[in-house]
């Protein structure tokens, strides 16, 4: 249960930055304080429908303790208590996933990076799959999906592909993607029918702007080069390819896919933002968290998360220990909404949990 010590400096806190709005703060402040009444609204909203339950269900106890009260009305309050007392912890318990501390990255575009590990062609391959059900998964939610490099198999897959997402609330689904994921099936050039089981590694960065992190001109080495395609062929003229390394972090971006080096340069810099951005939050969070993990995985790229097997239909987040058998729906895009759905319930019973232990 809320404690009404807490429900009080929610109220109160909201109060005072309403009337902050009305006094017409500077531009700074202006911001600053609609977005904390945007933040705050939903959860005065919950906060009042809770209250107002409260209150309907004590009004309806003295009904019941009404002696004078007829045999109908006594009927009708007690149904409506019986319905009360089931609302209201579901109530409450939504108000507990509103105070839970937000990652304040969760609103942000997405850097997805998509690799083939161990498996040679066939990695390569399933790396592709991954990326089609991203793809899918995207253009359901109403997100828009840019390649920003890629590096494609002899077969089809892609030994490297890179894209942003953007679109409403996409790192804050998309974040527990990020780990191994191990694929079992029989190839296609296999005679024998025999299972291989090969890897692709997934890495969803929230997309940084300027303002989220500073690069210093002085912290960067840039190298320049002629792009080239598969094979080793060259496939430009020019010295358009860069790789820019952050010296501080010893972070590498490697961009060749336009023809323009200003383009790639720009390309290659969004992507080190990202990149710079992310192993910061991680070091925070690795500070908070200390020992304990307060979320579902550590969203470290080595990390096996997840198993697709082929032969038998079904498909295994070792996270929270979950099987579908729904294998086809889900690498086809729709079936992720399941799965997706599932881990960020695990995590928010998770935070939970560490909050009323703490």
């Amino acid at each position: 249960m809320i404690k009404q010590e807490k429900i009080h400096q929610l109220l109160s806190r909201f109060d005072a930055v309403e009337s902050e709005l009305s006094s017409g703060p500077d531009a700074d402040k202006l911001v600053a304080l609609s977005k904390e009444h945007a933040d705050l609204a939903p959860v005065v909203e919950m906060l009042n429908k809770i209250l107002n339950a409260r209150q309907e269900l004590l009004d309806l106890k003295e009904m019941a303790n009404d002696k004078d009260s007829d045999a109908e009305m006594l009927e009708m309050a007690r149904e409506e208590i019986g319905a009360l007392n089931e609302a209201l912890p579901k109530l409450e318990h939504e108000l507990q996933i509103q105070l839970l501390p937000k990652d304040m990255a969760d609103e942000k575009n997405a850097i997805l990076e998509v690799r083939a590990g161990t498996g040679g062609d066939e990695a390569a391959l399933f790396a592709g799959d991954l990326f089609r059900m991203y793809k899918r998964y995207s253009d359901l939610n109403g997100w828009k999906v840019q390649i920003i490099s890629s590096s494609a198999s002899e077969r089809g897959g892609f030994k490297e592909i890179i894209a942003t997402i953007n679109g409403k609330g996409v790192f804050a689904k998309l974040k527990y993607e990020s780990g191994v994921h191990r694929v079992q099936r029989v190839p296609s050039t296999e005679s024998g029918g025999r299972i291989h089981t090969s890897a692709a590694t997934v890495a969803v960065l929230p997309e940084a702007e300027e303002v989220d992190v500073k690069i210093e001109e002085k912290d960067l080495r840039i190298d320049v080069f002629r792009a080239s395609g598969p094979g080793g062929q060259s496939v430009n003229t020019t010295d358009s390819a860069v790789r820019i390394t952050h010296l501080p972090t010893g972070i590498v971006v490697s961009q060749q896919d336009e023809k323009s080096q200003h383009k790639n340069r720009a390309k290659g810099m969004m992507v080190l933002r990202s990149r710079i951005y992310e192993a910061e939050r991680q070091r925070l969070h690795d500070i908070r968290a200390g020992d304990r993990k307060d979320q579902v995985g550590s969203g470290d790229r080595s990390e096996r998360i997840r198993t697709y097997n082929f032969p038998q239909g079904r498909v295994s987040d070792h996270r929270i220990n979950l099987t579908l058998y729904k294998l086809d729906k889900l690498i086809a895009g729709d079936g992720l909404y399941e799965m997706v759905n599932a881990l960020i319930n695990d995590d928010q019973a998770r935070k939970l949990s560490a909050l009323q232990n703490d």
